[in-house]
């Protein structure tokens, strides 16, 4: 297999991985004040997240710097023509990381209100910003014959990158809602479930349209079959839902996120970032690629690396598999051992 290809495919599954694993927690985060009734509801919800949301942006790191690598004119052009959608995606992501580590500092209800709403937030905005640049990033943006990016910020704010944005940030928020009522008990989990399936609905009628643009617009064969997919698990995670199957519709929602993703990576190939001015100026698998020396070590590199850290988060999610509960919770309040969100 030619190593562009490879690597093409290796970038496509690091960014499922991350889309998958951190859809879920920025979810979570925006499900914060639908499911949560008081303060101790509030740090069930939180606690959920609290042993791998930080892990999960490992997924992130590992993407952008093995798209450094691996496609340094891709990584270029994106991180300057998108620059402010990308900076505000971290400054959104450094508050959320602040707030989950400084909310139990200190008692008073105003100061966990400012981190509660810090979550939302560093949560929403990401889910949102990430689906306008990969639509963008599948629509095509102006570039020179030198691969740079000649538009504004304005430009990147076009329909079809906005009902991304929007496919996005719903596709996460039910599948934060149902990761809660795998890991919750009691009301919280009856709210989790309900919360679910009125956003899971909703999910289906913004994605099934965005799907249909892009396999309209931009699509090749592939990318028909794999939106095809992910429509039936989209419709058969909100069925499952319903059922009270929550582990099937949680596997079901990943798969959902899996295939909407590489519906647009499949969009996209061969190309890594399309003129719309002008075909002749686009990025290809090929042109923004590193020299096959680099990909080869980088190959290696990959094949010892990526199944140990494969391994280590499947550990890390067996350990950290049962429920948390309000019993806890109040359990911890009356103990002599410091609170942690």
């Amino acid at each position: 297999m030619d190593l562009t290809v490879l690597w093409f495919g290796i970038i496509a599954f690091l960014f499922v991985g991350y889309f998958v694993l951190e859809g879920f927690d920025f979810g979570v985060g925006m499900s914060l004040p639908f499911v949560s009734k008081d303060d101790t509801d509030r740090r069930v919800v939180i606690n959920t997240i609290g042993p791998v949301w930080d892990l999960n942006e490992t997924w992130l790191i590992v993407a952008g710097a093995s798209l450094f690598a691996a496609f340094p004119e891709w990584y270029a052009t994106l991180f300057s023509g998108f620059y402010l959608p990308l900076l505000i995606i971290l400054i959104a992501l450094i508050i959320r990381g602040v707030s989950f580590e400084y909310r139990h500092q200190r008692p008073e209800k105003e100061w966990k209100r400012r981190f509660d709403r810090m979550i939302i937030t560093g949560s929403a905005i990401p889910a949102f910003l990430w689906g306008v640049a990969f639509a963008n990033i599948v629509r095509g943006v102006p570039l020179d014959s030198g691969h740079n990016y000649t538009g504004t910020v304005f430009d990147l704010l076009n329909p079809y990158a906005l009902l991304g944005g929007v496919t996005t940030l719903l596709l996460f928020f039910t599948h934060g809602a149902v990761f809660l009522t795998l890991k919750t008990e009691g009301e919280l989990r009856v709210r989790s479930r309900a919360l679910a399936i009125r956003a899971g609905i909703l999910t289906v009628l913004v994605a099934a349209s965005f799907l249909v643009w892009t396999v309209l617009s931009y699509g090749t064969l592939p990318a028909f079959v794999l939106a095809a997919a992910a429509a039936v698990t989209l419709i058969a995670s909100v069925i499952a839902n319903i059922k009270g199957r929550e582990g099937h519709a949680f596997t079901l929602m990943a798969l959902t996120i899996t295939f909407a993703v590489l519906t647009l990576f499949a969009s996209l190939f061969p190309d890594v970032m399309p003129a719309s001015n002008d075909p002749a100026n686009s990025l290809t698998i090929e042109n923004a690629s590193s020299s096959p020396y680099t990909l080869q070590v980088m190959s290696w590199t990959a094949l010892i690396a990526l199944p140990l850290i494969l391994a280590y988060q499947a550990w890390t999610y067996w350990v950290f598999r049962k429920r948390v509960t309000r019993g806890h919770i109040e359990a911890v309040e009356h103990s002599d051992v410091p609170a942690a969100d």
